[in-house]
């Protein structure tokens, strides 16, 4: 659970990017299609972070 804190904004900066970049140098994608691939760019960024991101059981500061 303390590796969620730290995902979802991972997640939602990758889309918010993702849906930024395609805009502005593939305007000629519809809509639709440039969701789907910033959503799946934010999942698979987050899955990427949540699995790497180490977490010390033993350290507590």
């Amino acid at each position: 659970m303390k590796k969620f804190p730290i995902t979802i904004p991972i997640i939602i900066i990758v889309i918010v990017l993702a849906m930024w970049m395609l805009e502005k140098d593939y305007s000629e994608i519809n809509m639709m299609t440039r969701l789907m691939i910033s959503l799946g760019a934010g999942i698979f960024s987050g899955l990427i972070s949540f699995f790497l991101f180490r977490f010390d059981k033993n350290h507590t500061n």
